[in-house]
């Protein structure tokens, strides 16, 4: 369904949803895995007290979410190359990237048919990063607790 624009609605909202979904999922993946890691690593007190080994988990779960963020844009890439906006997905990719991180160079447009993925994977894109400043707030904040005694109460 296009608009008298020519900028279509209705498939690229679908596709959107669905690569969103996708992206939801490996996010939730990697925000599950952090958490475990942290919960085991202050279980067995590898964690809370030192100061390079609060750094090393910070700093891990920070790259881990980084690794997530960059199979998400791979993710969208994909779901550019599929819909035929681009064959190389090295290109995808990079236009992948600009979206996601709202960055918004402009160099590479998108058919009126597509045009409005840009957009939503910008949104995706915020949104996935709110939930890992979360995350990564949350386990400082733990590690802040556990270092100088606070109590969760």
């Amino acid at each position: 369904m296009a608009h008298p624009s020519g900028i279509s609605l209705l498939d690229p909202v679908l596709v959107g949803l669905a690569t969103t979904a996708g992206t939801v999922l490996v996010h939730g993946l990697i925000v599950v895995v952090i958490v475990r890691r942290v919960l085991y690593d202050l279980q067995k007190g590898y964690v809370g007290a030192s100061f390079w080994a609060n750094l090393g988990l910070v700093t891990s779960a920070t790259l881990f979410a980084l690794a997530g963020h960059l199979v998400e844009m791979a993710l969208w890439a994909l779901v550019f190359v599929l819909s035929g906006e681009f064959s190389d997905f090295a290109a995808a990719f990079y236009h992948s990237a600009v979206n996601y991180t709202t960055l918004g160079y402009g160099d590479v447009v998108m058919s009126a048919r597509w045009k409005l993925l840009g957009p939503l994977e910008a949104s995706d894109g915020m949104l996935m990063f709110g939930v890992t400043t979360a995350l990564i707030f949350a386990v400082v904040q733990r590690l802040t607790q556990v270092r100088f005694g606070i109590s969760d109460r």
